[in-house]
């Protein structure tokens, strides 16, 4: 039976990564030997898209919050950059975080439903 699922994001920096996933975001961890830290995440949902076209097929990885303004001051406060403005693409409202140490994810303020709703998730 599958238990959780383990993402993994590749980055240049790992312990500035790290770093901002704890210092930041704070999302709790474990250290798993040798300084390599593993993030527990909010409840989670997966969804399956295909490419946009002339692209191939991709993984991304998004945080969803209750209100996006609210989260995006509070991000600002402590230094967050935020990599594009606010988009509302109808299933919801949309931004890019940078990752320090490399990379990007996106935050967003979702409008669809969620199958969290059923098991105490956000509705």
């Amino acid at each position: 039976m599958i238990v959780a699922a383990h993402a993994l994001l590749y980055v240049e920096d790992a312990e500035a990564a790290r770093a901002f996933f704890r210092d930041v975001l704070g999302l709790r961890s474990v250290d798993s030997g040798g300084g390599w830290l593993i993030f527990a995440l909010p409840p989670s949902e997966i969804a399956f898209h295909p490419p946009a076209t002339g692209k191939e097929g991709g993984t991304e990885l998004y945080l969803v919050c209750d209100d996006l303004a609210t989260t995006m001051k509070e991000l600002e406060a402590k230094g967050v950059e935020f990599t594009t403005p606010v988009s509302d693409e109808g299933w919801g409202l949309l931004t890019h975080v940078r990752i320090p140490g490399g990379g990007e994810l996106g935050l967003y303020e979702a409008k669809h439903a969620s199958p969290l709703a059923e098991i105490g998730g956000r509705s």
